[in-house]
């Protein structure tokens, strides 16, 4: 069903979205017209294009040069063979014709996902917290620190959620019971009180 999908096909589609009621009509959309991108973290697909490229290496210095590419510049040449040996299907490989490698998103990067949309974790966080009249500040630090925890577990943008999840558990446990608590300021000392559970 995928494939003939990404190919161009009439696919019926329920216009709440869900299946919960199977009677409904279906709106009928074509498409032929419409772009797919098909993105991942494909984490463990460089050490498949390291094997095919070492054994394409000839010369004096192949066992020098295959510790010199670092994971984005193996990942530059990436073919659709290496994407099999992953693991995707030929014929879904086959409909995707261009492979188009990202680098890693950066501290800056990071930084605008956190705080600059209009629906940003920090701000999401925010208007709960305003809903029991609790002002939440996150401080430089904090900030800092949930970068450096997302950038260490190499899972790009997503890893910022669980680490303030993890933060923000107790806090949002806590404060309907308190409310006396006008603001809460996360910081690294809140997040050291918050790893030792005492707060």
């Amino acid at each position: 069903a995928l494939l003939k999908i990404v190919e161009g096909t009439t696919a019926g589609v329920p216009p709440g979205g869900g299946r919960k009621h199977p009677e409904q009509r279906l709106i009928q959309i074509n498409t032929k017209n419409i772009l797919f991108i098909v993105g991942g973290a494909f984490d463990g697909l460089e050490k498949n294009i390291a094997r095919r490229i070492k054994n394409t290496v000839i010369g004096f210095t192949a066992d020098n040069d295959d510790n010199e590419l670092d994971t984005f510049q193996l990942l530059t040449k990436v073919e659709q063979s290496d994407l099999m040996k992953f693991g995707l299907i030929p014929e879904l490989v086959g409909r995707l014709p261009v492979i188009a490698p990202l680098e890693e998103l950066s501290e800056e990067a990071m930084k605008s996902i956190l705080t600059e949309p209009k629906n940003s974790i920090y701000k999401q966080y925010q208007k709960l917290c305003k809903m029991d009249g609790v002002d939440l500040v996150f401080d430089d630090s904090a900030t800092s620190y949930i970068i450096k925890q997302a950038m260490e577990r190499k899972t790009g943008a997503r890893a910022l959620r669980s680490i303030i999840e993890e933060i923000m558990l107790p806090v949002m446990y806590s404060i309907p019971d308190n409310k006396k608590k006008k603001k809460i300021v996360i910081d690294m000392e809140f997040i050291e009180m918050n790893r030792r559970n005492q707060f």
